[in-house]
């Protein structure tokens, strides 16, 4: 009966700090800002340079580079976004939630996030640090891996390929 309760208490543990909360909006508008836009419109595609705040609904998406792709489909005046490339000091955050990666790929089509390279995710007083973060935002489900796709020089690999973190423990009355 112990071992089933020490149990049941770890997976909680480990859902808060896995990114678990509700569903995303991922239908809601997407909102950006950045220094610098490049429109490529023969390739699908904006580029945002410097700075880049992405909001949608309570995401934020912050990073030095983005590449947006879009389907070429006009819907009420805006072109359809099916994914989003973020490079450089990357964070995304919601509510009580941040996480922070070298790279994220927002899929839309997907409603996936997935962060790599040195990635932190801190919820409260847990802290979570491995190489890919992938985030159902349908789900609330969140995985993280200890290796990430790539490695070495780009720096897309934790060190020992390893999940590692700290988790709180709460405070007990005497």
């Amino acid at each position: 009966m112990r071992r089933t309760l020490a149990l049941i208490a770890l997976s909680s543990a480990l859902a808060g700090a896995a990114y678990a909360q509700t569903a995303h909006n991922s239908t809601a508008p997407i909102n950006f800002s950045a220094d610098h836009i490049e429109l490529q419109d023969k390739a699908n595609r904006a580029v945002l340079t410097g700075n880049v705040v992405v909001k949608q609904a309570e995401m934020t998406l912050n990073s030095a580079r983005m590449t947006v792709a879009y389907t070429g489909q006009i819907v009420d005046g805006s072109p359809q976004v099916s994914r989003l490339d973020a490079s450089g000091s990357v964070t995304v955050t919601r509510p009580d939630q941040t996480a922070r990666s070298n790279f994220a790929v927002y899929d839309l089509n997907k409603r996936v996030v997935t962060m790599l390279g040195a990635v932190t995710l801190i919820q409260g007083g847990n802290t979570v640090n491995g190489g890919r973060l992938t985030i159902n935002l349908d789900t609330g489900r969140a995985v993280i891996d200890g290796n990430s796709v790539g490695g070495g020089a780009t720096g897309t690999k934790s060190s020992g390929g390893r999940v590692s973190g700290t988790f709180s423990v709460p405070k007990r009355d005497n």
